[in-house]
């Protein structure tokens, strides 16, 4: 039973609120509760910003009714904005502590007993007495056999959700879970782009804890489950409302394991900032994306588009051996001799396999690069488009410049043009860059030569706040061979639509293109450039999207956040998507790993 206590605001002396909060937490009560009472001395909620402030542990409710606007002059109504910022504001100074609600709690006689108060505890529920001073708390205490405060505070028990068997989460895993209640939840809540609330993250530091978190995941298969590195996918499928996630943060290893070959093992929660630091001393670099925030895990299963592609492949081309937690909880090693089919699946379509607990790597050898950070202004998009589209597939394929734009104004447009040149030699940085330079009217330029660490040094290093992403941002993917002027126009339609406040053109090619379509799961070998936008609303964004998709040849399923099933024909081209399905029902025939673009096993019509 969650026993408390509630404060009687209008009997309370209110220079006795501090003293009788911390007797009731020294009596090892689990709860101090504040019910509203028109003409008392204190409001409510500042009482419990002070009642939170004097403790350190025990849960503070707000039996809050409903709010509704009201005149202002009217003191005992609630306003509805005035509450909600209220509320957000205590659940940041007192993390995993607050319980709001005029239902939160039963509310038993003063004089209970303690046999009635037990009678009460028919739920999950606490119980608390209604207290105007510290001897009322200690007459409480004196009549209740002994306390051990629980785990979880009833603030937090209160916000689990129901279809979770939170008393059933493996043992191996209870120490670094936590609930929509405990105090590190909003660090792991939400992603880098969009906010979340699941019911349970899971945060496991080795292979066999992972599996214990797919254990626990396949007895609740009717609730989401995702899988998160380090929570920086654009298609945002490592959180969810109300699901599991399974946070593999923890393993975040890394190691060299033979200096001659340059093969590395790396854990899946590490970031790619990370390893260019850890691979730096060496001289070496893996490319990765252009984000040093991004995790390892997510990359290196679906593709990896990233600054040094041209020069080395993509991320994907780079690994040489996976280490997985397959979805029955065992645990396999996939390379070119040991599970080969798996090997090739999990490079372009891994989250539909297993979770990948290490990866092995080749790193290249790369000394000093030209980063550059450009932005033109142009007075026609389309025909900046094309000019971009043309000085690309004509660059060598040490040159590697994305193009980054968001809603155009009539009449101008401003392009942010950044990239790579591998090449330590200035004379050829300035060579390679100046067509990109001369696109439109060049108003801003940082170039410098630094090591691919360098690169990768602006990403924000996620600590224990997490991410804090907020919102539902949706994405559009598409792959093609050319910017061509009737693209180029269709996309200045795009950006002129205002339903687009983000646009980019990975640059891709050169050495991404070595390698055989079959090789991997990753099967769009020949694509020149991903085209991605962003934009708030599903259905907008698709109106403006589908003149686009004429153009497309494929689409980089990290960059679609759609989860019609169509999309799967266009991320994975036959015989490559037949080959998934059958490997799919092998090796995950119940659909446990169905919420990072799943592979569904029957044929959908376009």
């Amino acid at each position: 039973m969650n026993l408390g206590v509630a404060l009687d605001l209008a009997r309370l002396d209110p220079g006795d609120a501090s003293a009788v909060a911390r007797l009731a937490e020294a009596g090892g009560l689990d709860l101090v509760a504040i019910a509203a009472a028109p003409g008392a001395q204190l409001d409510p909620w500042s009482a419990a910003v002070w009642v939170a402030g004097a403790t350190t542990r025990v849960a503070v409710g707000v039996a809050q009714g409903e709010a509704r606007p009201g005149s202002p002059a009217d003191a005992d109504v609630a306003n509805p904005a005035v509450v909600a910022k209220a509320r957000e504001s205590l659940d940041a100074l007192a993390p995993g502590r607050v319980l709001v609600g005029p239902d939160a709690w039963r509310t038993a006689p003063a004089d209970a007993t303690y046999e009635e108060l037990e009678a009460l505890a028919v739920d999950d529920r606490p119980v608390v007495v209604p207290v105007a001073s510290v001897d009322d708390v200690r007459a409480l205490v004196a009549r209740v056999p002994a306390r051990t405060p629980s785990r979880r505070s009833a603030a937090a028990l209160a916000r689990r959700v129901p279809g979770i068997a939170y008393d059933e989460v493996p043992a191996s895993l209870v120490e670094h879970a936590i609930e929509p209640g405990d105090p590190g939840y909003r660090g792991v809540r939400s992603t880098y782009l969009r906010g979340g609330a699941p019911g349970l993250v899971l945060r496991p530091g080795t292979p066999d804890e992972v599996a214990d978190a797919l254990a626990f995941a396949r007895r609740h298969r009717d609730v989401p489950l995702g899988i998160r590195s380090a929570g920086h996918g654009i298609s945002g499928r490592s959180t969810n409302h109300g699901g599991i996630v399974i946070d593999l943060r923890r393993m975040n290893r890394i190691e060299v394991l033979d200096e001659e070959r340059r093969l590395v093992r790396v854990g899946p929660g590490a970031t790619w900032k990370q390893v260019a630091n850890a691979l730096d001393p060496y001289g070496w670099a893996i490319g990765s994306g252009d984000y040093g925030g991004v995790g390892v895990g997510g990359l290196a299963t679906a593709g990896g588009i990233g600054l040094l592609s041209r020069n080395q492949g993509l991320t994907i081309d780079r690994v040489r051996a996976v280490e997985l937690v397959l979805a029955d909880g065992s645990q396999v090693r996939a390379s070119a001799q040991e599970n080969p089919e798996l090997f090739w699946a999990v490079r372009g379509a891994g989250a539909n396999f297993g979770v990948a607990t290490a990866f092995e790597l080749e790193a290249a050898p790369v000394g000093l690069v030209g980063w550059a950070q450009l932005a033109v202004v142009v007075p026609d998009l389309a025909q900046a488009l094309v000019a971009y589209g043309r000085i690309a597939a004509e660059a060598p394929r040490d040159t590697t410049m994305f193009l980054m734009t968001g809603g155009a104004r009539p009449g101008q447009a401003v392009l942010q043009l950044y990239g790579i040149v591998d090449d330590p030699d200035p004379d050829v940085v300035i060579e390679r860059l100046t067509p990109f330079a001369e696109i439109g009217r060049l108003v801003q330029q940082r170039v410098v030569l630094t090591p691919y660490a360098g690169a990768l040094a602006s990403a924000a290093d996620v600590g224990s706040d997490g991410h804090q992403g907020s919102g539902e941002p949706v994405s559009r993917s598409g792959l093609v061979d050319a910017v061509t002027p009737q693209l180029a126009a269709d996309t200045a339609r795009l950006l002129h639509s205002g339903e687009v406040y983000f646009f980019q053109l990975r640059h891709m090619g050169g050495a991404i293109r070595d390698v055989p379509a079959d090789a991997t799961a990753f099967a769009h070998r020949d694509a020149l450039f991903s085209v991605a936008a962003m934009g708030s609303d599903d259905d907008a964004l698709d109106a403006v999207w589908e003149p686009l998709r004429r153009h497309f040849d494929g689409l980089y399923l990290s960059f679609e956040s759609s989860t019609d099933p169509r999309r799967l024909a266009e991320a994975f081209p036959e015989p490559t998507l037949a080959r998934l399905r059958d490997l799919k029902r092998r090796y995950d025939p119940d659909g446990l790993l169905v919420d990072n673009f799943p592979l569904t096993l029957e044929e959908v019509s376009r």
